[in-house]
C-alpha cells in the first residue's frame, strides 16, 4: 500500500517545493483600493478617480486610453475625474486592472507586446461575444480574457527554456496543452495563472475558468458552472479567430476542442467561421 501512495505524496512534494520558486507577483495595493471601490452597493466615480489620480503614469493611462479611438467618444477627456464620468466605473475598473497587470507581471515591455496584443483581442472579442451569449457579465469575460494566459511570463521567468515548451505545446495537435507543459516543468501556465487570479482578488467564475481552459472535458461536465463553461467555450473561439487574423490557418487548440465548443454554444463549424470573420471585422475596427 504504502509504495502506491508513496509517488502520489513525492509528486506533491515536487510541486510544493516548486511553487515555492515561483514569484507570483503581489496583488498592487491600489488595485486593493480599486476592487473596494468598485465591491461598494454604489461605486464612486469621484472615489475611483482620486484613487487613480495619485499615480501619474496610471492617470496617464487612463485618459489617453479614454481618448482614444477605441472608445470613439465625441467627448475628449479633460482630467481623470472626466474619464471615469465618460466611460462609466466599471469600464474604468477594467482598464485600470489590465494597466496594473502590465506593471507588474514580469518582461519587458519589447518582450511582452505580442503577449499583450493577443490577450486584448480576446479581452474584447469575450466581451462582445457574451453580448450575443450571456454566460456572464462582459466585465467579467472581459478579465477573463486579459488574464487567461497570465501564467505564461510568470513561467517564463522562472525557467530559461519555458518560451521553448510554450512553443512546442501550442503546436502539439494531439497532446493537451497544459500536460506538455507538466512533463517539462511539473506545473502549467493554467494552474499558475488561476493562482495569481485568486491572489489579486479576481472573480472565481475567472479563477476557475483560468484553470480549466485547456480542458474541454469540462465542456460537457454539467457540475462545472455554466458560466465558467461559457468562458472556456467562447474562449476557444476567440483565439481561434485571433490566430486566424494573424495568418494563422490550423489552429492546435481548436482542432482539440472545436467540436466541443461549438456543441457547448449550440452552433455548427460553419457558424464557429462566421464568427471568426465577425470579430476579424471588429478587430479591424480597433487597430
Amino acid at each position: 500500500m504504502n509504495q502506491s501512495v508513496q509517488p502520489v505524496v513525492s509528486d506533491k512534494q515536487a510541486v510544493d517545493s516548486l511553487l515555492k520558486t515561483i514569484r507570483i507577483p503581489p496583488r498592487p495595493s491600489l488595485l486593493v483600493d480599486l476592487q473596494k471601490e468598485l465591491n461598494r452597493d454604489d461605486p464612486s466615480a469621484k472615489g475611483m478617480a482620486k484613487i487613480i489620480a495619485n499615480d501619474v503614469a496610471l492617470a496617464a493611462s487612463l485618459l489617453k486610453l479614454t481618448n482614444s479611438s477605441f472608445f470613439g467618444l465625441r467627448l475628449k477627456a479633460r482630467s481623470v475625474d472626466h474619464a471615469v464620468n465618460l466611460i462609466g466605473t466599471t469600464q474604468t475598473g477594467i482598464l485600470m486592472t489590465g494597466i496594473i497587470a502590465r506593471q507588474a507581471v514580469p518582461g519587458s515591455a519589447s518582450s511582452m507586446a505580442k503577449f499583450w496584443d493577443f490577450s486584448s483581442k480576446r479581452a474584447q472579442a469575450l466581451s462582445a461575444m457574451v453580448r450575443r451569449i450571456p454566460v456572464c457579465s462582459p466585465d467579467v469575460a472581459h478579465t477573463f480574457g486579459l488574464f487567461c494566459d497570465i501564467g505564461v511570463p510568470i513561467l517564463m521567468e522562472r525557467f530559461p527554456d519555458y518560451a521553448n515548451t510554450w512553443k512546442n505545446a501550442n503546436n502539439e495537435f494531439d497532446v493537451p496543452l497544459t500536460e506538455v507543459e507538466d512533463q517539462h516543468h511539473i506545473t502549467n501556465h493554467a494552474s499558475i495563472g488561476s493562482l495569481m487570479a485568486r491572489t489579486w482578488g479576481l472573480p472565481e467564475q475567472v479563477s476557475t475558468a483560468i484553470l480549466l481552459h485547456h480542458d474541454y472535458i469540462t465542456l460537457e461536465d454539467t457540475a462545472t458552472d455554466d458560466g465558467v463553461r461559457g468562458l472556456i467555450a467562447l474562449s476557444t473561439l476567440a483565439e481561434y479567430a485571433i490566430q486566424k487574423y494573424e495568418g494563422e490557418e490550423r489552429s492546435a487548440e481548436w482542432h482539440k476542442g472545436g467540436v466541443m465548443v461549438c456543441h457547448y454554444l449550440g452552433i455548427s463549424l460553419e457558424d464557429a467561421e462566421d464568427w471568426c470573420d465577425e470579430l476579424q471585422d471588429l478587430f479591424n475596427t480597433t487597430h
